[in-house]
């Protein structure tokens, strides 16, 4: 374990790219075909090791107001992001004490290890260090023989034959989440977020495993050690994003994110919503990965962390560990109630103006006006150049790479005003 004065010492130094990168390190034969990285922690504006441990009062309550303001600001320091997130995503009451996170965080990992114990009963392989890429059983509930894997006998409990023809999907793009990365060089790392995965889809049995959700998940594999506190950080963060994996024949579930975007920019720019809805485009499939992983093929590795970090801090709401902690509970929206000017200020911007407005729409995520920013950025060339909805995909593909997140940010924030003034009820 680093000492807190190792880490302020990793920080005072000129955090260039090398530093940066000696946290994820590249493959040295993927080094040309990452999207160069953006991000650089800076003194007095990046929350620090040392500035982290100064919120916490004697007994560990968290001054998460200061803490807000700082990675709002310049994010988090890559020493410390997988602790800052876990309050980011509600997994604890920033007014709990050490003790009480302590015994909370035992808890959790006891309940972890006793569904991991379930789905090794069930499929062995579970938590060996290995993992399925190939179909253990057929449609109708049938053993298949893989190589290195017991076979499970006949089965017919639905619940059990789903999840089970789930895993070597699990497993397929386990193998293909970011390869650049030498962390996933390491077979175990890579069980390890099978593991994740695989237990998540048998708890979660209603969303099961939907592609995409090794990419929220891999960066939580990096930055937390221990797996239980993994799959709780992921579980969090799957409680915003786990309607936009609910899919079935007719409907895709980000699609109530999509006619959300489809409104925004038809208030705040009519003439490009016309040009898209000229084009077929009035559904914005095109913003559809966007969305679904939260801009990680627009980005590295790191200014995807940094983006997702920034965007949790403007969402911040004070309610959201207590909303959490009920069962089936969405995030805490209840605006019946006055907030005083003490607990508004816990609030991350973009939540706070939501609440200040009344306009507590749940679709209405940040990532949405983010995706309004980027259209945004391109109008002019969409309006000029776009003849069709391919040529919408590959002006959007230009950003890759390209985008700086903290930019994009306060131009969402800007867009998400300008909505909120022009959609005021009188």
């Amino acid at each position: 374990m680093v000492g807190w004065a190792a880490i302020a010492e990793i920080f005072g130094r000129n955090a260039g790219t090398e530093e940066l990168e000696s946290f994820y390190p590249i493959r040295s034969e993927c080094l040309s075909d990452v999207p160069k990285t953006r991000f650089r922690p800076r003194i007095g504006k990046t929350l620090s090791a040392r500035r982290w441990q100064a919120a916490f009062s004697e007994d560990g309550r968290l001054d998460i107001e200061k803490v807000l303001r700082r990675i709002q600001r310049g994010g988090i320091h890559p020493s410390i992001k997988g602790l800052v997130w876990e309050f980011l995503l509600g997994c604890f009451d920033p007014n709990s004490t050490f003790d009480e996170r302590k015994q909370l965080r035992e808890q959790r990992r006891e309940r972890y290890g006793l569904w991991k114990t379930e789905c090794q009963n069930l499929v062995p392989v579970v938590g060996s260090g290995k993992f399925i890429t190939q179909p253990i059983i057929t449609d109708d509930g049938q053993p298949i023989g893989v190589g290195g894997c017991d076979v499970p006998p006949a089965v017919s409990d639905k619940k059990v034959a789903q999840w089970m023809l789930s895993l070597h999907q699990v497993g397929l793009d386990v193998v293909r989440t970011d390869r650049a990365l030498a962390f996933y060089e390491d077979e175990a790392n890579q069980a390890k977020l099978w593991d994740v995965l695989a237990i998540y889809s048998w708890v979660d049995d209603d969303i099961g495993y939907v592609q995409g959700m090794n990419d929220i998940c891999s960066p939580m594999v990096i930055l937390l050690e221990d797996e239980a506190d993994v799959f709780w950080c992921f579980e969090r963060a799957m409680r915003r994003l786990r309607e936009n994996f609910r899919c079935s024949t007719t409907s895709i579930g980000v699609q109530s994110q999509l006619g959300t975007l489809s409104q925004v920019i038809k208030t705040v720019d009519p003439k490009l919503h016309q040009h898209l809805e000229d084009l077929d485009g009035g559904e914005y499939l095109f913003a559809f990965r966007m969305l679904m992983v939260l801009f990680r093929r627009e980005f590295s590795f790191v200014d995807a962390l940094y983006l997702w970090e920034v965007m949790w801090a403007m969402e911040y709401n004070p309610n959201i560990f207590s909303d959490y902690e009920q069962p089936d509970a969405p995030l805490g929206n209840d605006t019946t109630q006055p907030i005083d000017r003490k607990m508004l200020k816990q609030y991350g911007k973009f939540q706070r103006k939501n609440v200040q407005c009344g306009h507590m729409d749940k679709n209405s995520a940040l990532s949405i006006f983010l995706v309004a920013s980027v259209l945004e950025t391109k109008n002019k060339q969409i309006l000029k150049d776009a003849k069709g909805l391919d040529d919408v995909a590959n002006i959007l593909g230009e950003i890759t790479g390209n985008l700086d997140a903290k930019k994009a940010c306060n131009q969402a924030l800007k867009i998400q005003d300008k909505y909120l003034k022009k959609t005021k009820k009188p």
